[in-house]
């Protein structure tokens, strides 16, 4: 019996769909028209363009970090763990991916970073209202970093929301007071609009989580948190090192204190408690 081709052997490739009415699906999903327009370079060094690109970069990856933080904090307040859990573990590979878009900067030479830095004027990083949310969504509260942004009344409302809302540490904390863990009354009802500090009683109740068995969910939340502070803990110090190789200690754009403020951040770890309790595990 002689083999008879089969349809899908004889068939040519398929062509792909060229031709549309308007712009392409593509385009119209990613927008990628727009975002590769957003590039205006103010001086005619090449190197201007790769810090531009990679600081937008940088903006993105802390909208969809909000994004994953703010899906975890809900998902606490409704006692549902494993969705926070799948949050925070996705926002460690993006942590992981923001982190690494240091690697374009990271061996800028002062000579390289002033040949446009005076393109920057007053601008600094510490006005970033996406990184600020950030920073509030870790429990860094300040009231005093909006006031940057009171020239813009949407982002301002924005980040006026965020600084009156529960972090999602303190959403963590509230799970734990709600399965049994001794959480003190001061710490629930804490002023979220300010920076959170670390407790003993919270340090002692960690430290009971993971000493046991009995709260393994819990300690799996509490791993995540740890994975998603060691990174926020990386980015602060590739940030440090980055300008310190750039700049040395000059003092930063925008008034910023430098390598002094940024050295000052790198020694703080978020979550802290759950830094702690493993001297006592």
């Amino acid at each position: 019996m002689s083999h008879q081709a089969q349809p899908h052997e004889a068939s040519e490739p398929e062509t792909p769909h060229l031709d549309f009415q308007g712009t392409t699906p593509y385009e119209d999903y990613v927008k990628a028209d727009v975002l590769t327009h957003l590039q205006h370079t103010l001086s005619d060094d090449p190197g201007e363009m790769v810090f531009l690109v990679t600081t937008q970069v940088m903006e993105l990856w802390f909208t969809v970090i909000v994004h994953e933080w703010e899906t975890a904090a809900r998902a606490l307040r409704s006692d549902d763990v494993p969705t926070a859990v799948a949050a925070l573990k996705r926002s460690v590979r993006e942590l992981d991916a923001l982190n690494a878009s240091w690697r374009p900067l990271g061996q800028l030479t002062p000579a390289q970073f002033n040949a446009y830095r005076s393109a920057l004027g007053e601008g600094s990083g510490f006005q970033s209202a996406m990184y600020r949310r950030m920073e509030f969504l870790l429990g860094e509260k300040s009231a005093s970093m909006l006031v940057p942004h009171r020239g813009a009344p949407r982002v301002h409302a924005e980040l006026e929301k965020a600084l009156a809302e529960p972090s999602l540490y303190d959403e963590v904390l509230r799970l734990m007071a709600r399965r049994g863990c001794a959480i003190p009354g001061t710490v629930l009802r804490r002023d979220v609009s300010r920076r959170y500090e670390p407790s003993e009683a919270v340090e002692a109740a960690w430290t009971a989580i993971y000493a046991g068995d009995e709260n393994a969910e819990l300690a799996r939340l509490g791993e995540a948190l740890t994975d998603v502070a060691e990174l926020v803990w990386r980015w602060r110090n590739d940030h440090l090192v980055a300008t310190r190789r750039a700049m040395g200690a000059k003092p930063g754009t925008g008034g910023s204190a430098g390598v002094a403020w940024l050295e000052k951040r790198a020694q703080k770890n978020v979550f802290p408690e759950l830094w702690t309790a493993r001297s006592h595990v």
